[in-house]
């Protein structure tokens, strides 16, 4: 099944911020995988090694986002703890949920709201991602956001099964 079909999406148990018709933007892409892993796995493997040039893309995101009282948020790390729980922070992202199916993190300030849910279901993975802007710097900042995040979820996600056929 193609990764951005949400038919296998509604197989998964996803969590989004609100209804889709209240959203400002939505995107989920599923993958299928050669062995189960847990959302927490497939996290730390897609970050393990980042993607050429994302680092250089937080790094022009938080110096934009500076000069309108955004807090620099910094590139995904790469870390990940072995044991999280939900009120723990990954990153920049407050865990809201965790359990071997489900990874649930947000990122909330004044200008939008972004969740971003990793489920994992029958051999497969789930990415889904969820945001409702507040104002126009939110809406503003989604219009460069939304093709670049379509891209890097799809590329992750490519390198995730990669990183599991090479185990």
């Amino acid at each position: 099944m193609p990764p951005n079909t949400l038919a296998r999406a509604t197989t998964a148990r996803i969590q989004v911020l609100a209804p889709k018709a209240e959203l400002d933007f939505f995107d989920t892409r599923s993958i299928d995988l050669p062995r189960p892993v847990t959302p927490l796995e497939a996290w730390r493997l897609m970050h393990a090694r980042p993607l050429p040039g994302l680092r250089m893309a937080f790094w022009l995101r938080d110096a934009i986002s500076a000069c309108f009282g955004v807090r620099r948020i910094g590139p995904i790390s790469g870390a990940t703890p072995r044991q999280l729980s939900p009120g723990d922070k990954l990153d920049f992202f407050l865990v809201e949920a965790i359990s071997d199916r489900i990874l649930t993190l947000t990122v909330r300030d004044r200008h939008l709201d972004v969740m971003t849910c990793l489920s994992s279901h029958n051999g497969g993975l789930t990415v889904t991602s969820s945001v409702k802007t507040h104002n126009l710097f939110g809406r503003a900042y989604m219009v460069p956001v939304r093709p670049a995040h379509k891209l890097i979820v799809t590329l992750c996600l490519k390198r995730l099964r990669q990183a599991l056929e090479q185990e």
